[in-house]
């Protein structure tokens, strides 16, 4: 069997694991480009601007096929293919499109089902709380093999496109401490394909559960956010459970990011005192993050809008799934009032649902079909929500703004005439790039 053959397997097993290719492609190509640190990626579609109709709407984007020149992690120069003679080795990139590399920015691997056993049993019940009593149960069986299973995500996640997760972790009195250890584990096995930070937030609340004392020892951890869980519907002491956050984000020099899932009546009021301390600390300020936010979307647009104003003033952003049915979100109004939005997988295959590949495109696509973004200008758009600072690789003009020389050269292909068709169809992830070294490829390239 050779090399094309083997990567083209979907799954492996041993000893009844569910183990998916994924892992060894990425591993080989991890060590095929470790001595890469300067090589020239060749013939690969970028876009070059719009094209506009009578009624100057955009029609169609305009692309040509480019020559990179990666050393060092960066993008060192950007040529027209062919133009231009190099000595360094080539990497082919097949005429596929380039796209910035893609950003899962809420995960939790810490506790997932995948890759080992599919999992699809009735939940308990229908509130936060009904799932901490499960989760109190089965954490012990949870931790088992946590560090393994966390490292096929990443394998996933590469495979996707995705070069940098935001990694949610519990801290709560069953695992204590060790959820985050064996993360840490995991993602420095796995520092050279992706890029990672880390929230410890207390799953099981600060209060319900007694664990501001773990919360703040795992803030001296070499973590980046603390977060917070329902203040109201958990904790039930808003006030309280919000200063607790905050104080030790605080004390501890780290951002903000909560898990907030409570609906208008206790959620806003949430959301308005996460802004009012926000507003008085500078340090929170463009460090603060509301993952989930359902709340936003249950008010009435001028309320919401000026919401988001504050907002957009204080940096506070929003991590959504983009979920479906009730819980809509109004991600159009966050683009308008300049409100940072990005999004995430969130669960994986696990006992709060078992949905989640971890295709960021994927959720781009959501966007597109829940808002109407049909058209050729609209879908490019969409892609942002999945990018890093949501940059395309056109800005609204027309103009291209990515990739730029000097760039850190994180990047996709796909095969696609263009970021409008790459979310409408999401097709198969050809290659993913980090720091300029190939961590996924699915055939040659």
């Amino acid at each position: 069997m050779n090399r094309k053959q083997f990567l083209g397997l979907t799954t492996a097993a041993a000893g009844g694991l569910f183990i998916p290719a994924l892992e060894t492609t990425a591993q080989a190509a991890s060590k095929d480009n470790k001595q890469l640190d300067s090589y020239v990626l060749t013939n690969v579609l970028l876009e070059d601007g719009f094209e506009y109709n009578q009624e100057n709407q955009v029609k169609s984007t305009k692309t040509g096929l480019y020559d990179i020149h990666i050393a060092n992690g960066t993008i060192a120069s950007i040529d027209i293919a062919g133009t231009k003679i190099h000595t360094l080795p080539k990497v082919a990139g097949n005429k596929f499109l380039l796209l910035p590399g893609l950003r899962d920015m809420h995960i939790h691997i810490d506790k997932t089902f995948y890759g080992e056993r599919w999992y699809g049993e009735p939940k308990p019940g229908r509130t936060v709380k009904d799932m901490i009593d499960l989760e109190r149960r089965i954490i012990p069986q949870l931790l088992q093999k946590s560090v393994e299973k966390a490292e096929l995500a990443i394998d996933l996640m590469n495979s996707q496109g995705t070069y940098f997760a935001r990694c949610q972790t519990n801290v709560d009195p069953v695992s204590g401490l060790k959820s985050l250890e064996h993360l840490k584990v995991a993602l420095d096995k796995k520092k050279e394909v992706i890029g990672s930070e880390i929230v410890v937030f207390p799953q099981h609340g600060i209060i319900y559960s007694d664990c501001e004392a773990l919360l703040r020892e795992s803030a001296q951890m070499g973590v980046d956010f603390i977060g917070g869980v329902d203040p109201t519907t958990v904790d039930g002491h808003m006030e309280k459970s919000l200063d607790l956050m905050i104080q030790t984000a605080l004390d501890y020099n780290k951002g903000i990011d909560i898990h907030l899932h409570e609906g208008a009546k206790t959620g806003i009021p949430a959301i308005e005192y996460i802004l009012k301390q926000v507003e008085e600390n500078k340090a929170l300020q463009g460090r603060t993050y509301i993952s989930h936010g359902f709340a936003l979307g249950q008010i009435e647009p001028k309320e919401l809008e000026a919401l988001c104003d504050r907002m957009s003033t204080s940096g506070v952003g929003v991590i959504s799934t983009v979920p479906i049915g009730r819980s809509m979100m109004p991600i159009p109004t966050f683009y308008k009032q300049k409100v940072k939005v990005m999004t995430g997988t969130d669960s994986i295959v696990d006992h709060w649902q078992p949905f989640g590949n971890c295709d960021m495109l994927e959720k781009a696509k959501l966007c597109a079909a829940l808002y109407g973004w049909t058209d050729e200008f609209r879908l490019s758009r969409a892609l942002q929500i999945a990018t890093k600072d949501q940059v395309l690789p056109l800005d609204d003009q027309g103009v291209r703004q990515w990739p730029k020389i000097g760039d850190s050269a994180d990047f996709v292909l796909v095969k696609a005439s263009c970021s409008a068709e790459a979310v409408a169809r999401t097709p198969q992830r050809e290659a993913t790039f980090y720091k300029g070294k190939k961590v996924y490829y699915r055939n040659d390239v």
